[in-house]
């Protein structure tokens, strides 16, 4: 079974939470952005990704607005599932943005990142990196996976939500930038059955089709 939550920012607490603990050997757990647990790069860190990558579930995560992409760029790039991940440690691997997967007899077509609202402030001490947003390059390799798959996927796994989706929640609420465009693009050409994604903080159906995952474990087909 696969199930999504939302940020987790370091917070190995959130595996041992009644709904994690449910999770069986075989299950795979898919965290929609600031998964936070590549941050600093010392040893502690790095024992807390090895024992993360030894769960009996698989942990995979697409990549949001809090993380080190220095760090990330270090581990190896490999196919997976018909896309390319970052091998992590163990069961715990990234989802590159971009790529096509299948998981459990599902596709799923995954697109991390997004700009961080305080990214002036971060940027003076370091803690922010251009990559949190997607480049050019990046988003055409987006759109032509999804060209090369019919235009149509069973989920899609983001960490931000799409311009029309941010509508949802009312007027003066939606923060737009280029990534909730371009997913306002995705949402009139491709074809999906259900679209996740984490960085609203919330736990809410925003529509039939449109879930924000934050600290609930949902089952993919909720």
């Amino acid at each position: 079974m696969v199930y999504i939550t939302g940020d987790m920012h370091g917070d190995y607490a959130r595996f041992s939470s009644p709904a994690m603990r449910k999770l069986k050997k075989g299950d795979t757990l898919i965290v929609c952005g600031d998964f936070g647990f590549l941050w600093r790069g010392d040893k502690k860190e790095e024992a807390v990704l090895k024992k993360i990558g030894r769960l009996r579930f698989q942990v995979l995560f697409v990549e949001g607005c809090h993380e080190n992409y220095d760090l990330l760029k270090q581990y190896p790039t490999t196919e997976w599932n018909g896309g390319k991940v970052r091998e992590i440690s163990g069961n715990l691997k990234q989802l590159i943005r971009g790529e096509r997967f299948d998981i459990e007899g599902h596709s799923y077509f995954v697109f991390g990142g997004g700009e961080s609202a305080e990214h002036d402030i971060r940027s003076a001490s370091k803690t922010w990196w251009e990559e949190e947003m997607p480049s050019p390059s990046e988003m055409r390799h987006g759109l032509e996976t999804l060209m090369k798959a019919n235009r149509q996927v069973d989920y899609i796994i983001t960490h931000e939500p799409s311009g029309k989706c941010q509508g949802f929640l009312g007027a003066g609420t939606a923060r737009l930038d280029g990534i909730n465009i371009y997913f306002n693009q995705l949402e009139e050409n491709v074809d999906f059955k259900r679209w996740f994604f984490g960085s609203l903080h919330l736990d809410k159906s925003l529509s039939k089709r449109h879930l924000a995952v934050f600290q609930k474990v949902v089952p993919v087909d909720c």
